[in-house]
Order: structure tokens, then C-alpha cells, then sequence
């Protein structure tokens, strides 16, 4: 592990980050930001947020983009938020607005 990003408490649900985590994972630091640039889905703009944050911190320790790779991109579940809505007679159905926890870890290339 050459460097580390970390993104907590996005909100938009485990689920739909992971189908965008599995696009870019074991890829190349810039073919991966090449897809999240062009991918039409709602988690891109956190991710290649993550994904730079990833990328300035492992030059802060001197390695360049052009040698690392996604080694691990993991995405957990956050805490949800609860919130009600009304229902027929007099019920509430409960909504779960679900939060997410990001991960990405760079590798050197082999």
C-alpha cells in the first residue's frame, strides 16, 4: 500500500457505488480516471474525488501517477438516515436514506 483516500458519509447508497468501484478496480491510476470522466453515473464525482486525493498523496511520498495502480477500492456501509412518510390509515412507512464509506488504496506496478 503506497497511499491511501478515504471518503465518509456520501450519500448515495453502498450498492451504486460498488457497481462503479468494480469498473475501475486493478486498473491504472489514470485509465481509472479516464472512465470515472466519462461514465454517466451519479457516484463519479466522489469517487474521482477519492480517487485524487489517492493520487496527490501518493505524490506527497514521490511516486508518479504513471506508476500506480488500484490495488484495493472497497466501499462500506454508513450510517443511514431514518426519516417517515405518510402512509394509508394513519401509518408511517419508514425510509432509509442510505450513507456510504469509501475506500481506495494504490499500488506500485509490478
Amino acid at each position: 500500500m503506497i497511499a491511501t483516500a478515504e471518503g465518509r458519509y456520501i450519500r448515495i447508497s453502498p450498492r451504486k457505488i460498488r457497481q462503479v468501484l468494480d469498473l475501475i478496480r486493478g486498473k491504472d491510476v489514470l485509465v481509472a480516471e479516464a472512465i470515472l470522466l466519462n461514465i454517466n453515473k451519479r457516484p463519479k464525482e466522489p469517487l474521482i474525488k477519492i480517487l485524487r486525493s489517492a493520487i496527490a498523496n501518493a505524490k506527497q511520498k514521490g511516486f508518479m501517477p504513471q506508476q500506480l495502480w488500484i490495488s484495493k477500492a472497497i466501499c462500506n456501509v454508513g450510517p443511514m438516515w431514518k426519516r417517515y412518510k405518510a402512509a394509508a390509515f394513519g401509518r408511517a412507512t419508514p425510509i432509509l436514506r442510505r450513507t456510504s464509506h469509501v475506500r481506495i488504496e494504490l499500488e506500485l506496478k509490478a
